[in-house]
This record gives C-alpha cells, structure tokens and sequence, in this order.
C-alpha cells in the first residue's frame, strides 16, 4: 500500500534530494508538490520544484505556488548558503512543465477534505508558512491529517541562523507555533538528528556514480557543503531535508521520543526557538516525536539505491 503525502518545500539543494527521494520510491505516492518561501524568494521556490520533477522525469507531478512571506514577519532566505537560485551547484534548464493555477494553501486544504481522514501525510521541508495559514483557513482539516513529518528544529544542537534557532522555524515561529498546536501528529526530524547525515567524500562519490541524477545530486552536495565546513568544521555538509522522506520509508533508522515542543515567538533574543521538554522537566503534554539519532550509513544507503533508479 502506497503512502499519500504533499511536499511543502523552499528548495534548497536539500530539499531538491528530499524530492528526488521520494520521486524514486513506490511506497509514497506524491499528490503534489506546494511551494512556500524560504531559502529563497516564492517565484524561485516555485521553479526549483518544477525544476527537479523534470530531473526525475516526473512532470506530471504538479507543483503550486504558496504563501510568498511568512505570518507576521518580512522574510528572511538564505542565499549565502544555497546560492542566488537556490540549486547552485548543478546547472539545469529551466522547467517546461507549468506552475499550477490553485494556490499551494487551496490545495492542502481541499486535499485534505476530499481525501479520507488519515489518508495524507504532510511533509514540510520549510517554513510552515503554508501549512499554518491552511490550517487556520480550514481548521477542521488538522483532525484529516494522518501525520505532519517536518524537517526544522532543534534541541541539543540549538540553533543554524540564530545562536536559539533554526532557520525553518526562525523564519516564521507564529506558524511554527500553530502547526505544533494543531493536534495533528507530528514528527520532527530537528538539527540533532540531520547533523549526522554528513555528505562525506565517500558519499558524495557514490552520487556520481548514481547515474545522471546522482551527479547532478554530486554537484549541489558539493556546492553547498563548503557553508557548513566552513562553518562547523565537518567532514561534509548535512543532507537535512532528505531525512523526512527517509523516516517515512525506513523509520527504524531513526530514533527519538514523544516530548512537547513550544516556540518562542516573543524574545528577540531567542525568536524561533524550539524549546523541546526532551527530558519531562514540565508537566506539558508530549505534541511530537522528536527525532534525535540516526543511522547514516542505513540512511546514505538508502538514499543513493533509490536515486539509482530515477
């Protein structure tokens, strides 16, 4: 049986992957692809996603253009580690296949209503501009979701644009805030568990030897990798977004626990904070998974198979 997700995405090198992985994997059936503003501007968004559903030979995905901005907030994208498009790294013509005319937010929601109850899993790779203001349009559709798997976050590892945060809930903490109250369930795949999935060397050769979609996976793992070298010193970069398609096809690479996460909206300081009970020090009820370990090597395996095929 074949799983139904949405991918709300910002791409982003690591999102383009997380495409690409779940375009090569029978066990998920993408209804559709919704685009929201993130690591760069809407209309970049909109045609990175096009862009990579071409490279998977996958057009009649459809793609929608969502929310241009976050909540309450001017945008904040991330240029200096993705490059002025987004996919710097692999030079790709630019997309034939049209953009949708439905808003990225009419689709979550009339999905969501037309499908069964618990039939579609929604998997944000961005800021959850989109799946808020849906939400808060339609607010019976959070009891429709069979679960919200989102890459953002983080506890140990605190924060990649601020000192508290990172940047998918930085950019918009108010839908940040309302997603995590929605009551759906969610998983979180936070800083502390995408760390580990590092691009080494050996990795990144293995993509080149993947066929036509792995080099072009080789060139933007190479490209955006030197930020995080340069910035933590590692071995490689860390392939975040990927990890929410893995833990739908292979949960038991991943390991965490039920906690409550809150985000702090209000503090200058600690704006977009996930602030995560990972130890029940509160009396707060549990509202994720919290992803906090992985198997890298089960996930590298995983990932480079699957982009063989495409």
């Amino acid at each position: 049986m074949t799983q139904k997700i949405i991918i709300d995405t910002d791409p982003g090198q690591d999102d383009a992957v997380a495409i690409l992985l779940a375009l090569a994997s029978p066990e998920l059936d993408v209804l559709g692809i919704t685009a929201v503003a993130g690591n760069v501007p809407l209309d970049l968004t909109a045609r990175n996603a096009r862009v990579v559903c071409e490279l998977a030979g996958r057009p009649d995905v459809p793609v929608f253009a969502g929310c241009d901005r976050p909540m309450a907030r001017d945008l904040v994208t991330a240029e200096h580690v993705h490059g002025k498009t987004g996919l710097d790294g692999t030079d790709l013509p630019d997309p034939a296949m049209p953009l949708q005319d439905r808003h990225a937010v009419d689709f979550i929601i009339d999905t969501l209503r037309t499908e069964a109850p618990g039939a579609v899993t929604l998997c944000p790779l961005g800021p959850l501009t989109n799946v808020a203001t849906a939400l808060s349009r339609a607010p019976d559709i959070a009891d429709r979701i069979a679960r919200i798997v989102m890459m953002g976050g983080a506890y140990f590892e605190v924060g990649n644009i601020t000192p508290a945060a990172e940047f998918n809930i930085y950019v918009d903490p108010e839908a940040a805030r309302d997603v995590f109250a929605c009551g759906a369930p969610i998983t979180v795949l936070p800083l502390d568990c995408t760390h580990k999935a590092l691009t080494t060397r050996a990795r990144n050769d293995a993509f080149r030897a993947a066929g036509r979609v792995g080099q072009a996976v080789a060139g933007w793992t190479g490209f955006f990798e030197r930020f995080d070298m340069e910035k933590y010193g590692s071995e490689g970069a860390p392939l975040h977004d990927p990890c929410v398609i893995a833990w739908l096809l292979r949960p038991d690479l991943f390991d965490g626990r039920e906690v409550n996460v809150e985000i702090e909206v209000d503090s200058p300081l600690t704006r977009g904070m996930t602030v995560a009970d990972w130890w029940g020090v509160t009396d707060r009820t549990p509202n994720a998974l919290f992803i906090g370990d992985m198997d890298a090597d089960g996930f590298f395996d995983l990932l480079t198979a699957r982009l063989t095929r495409l």
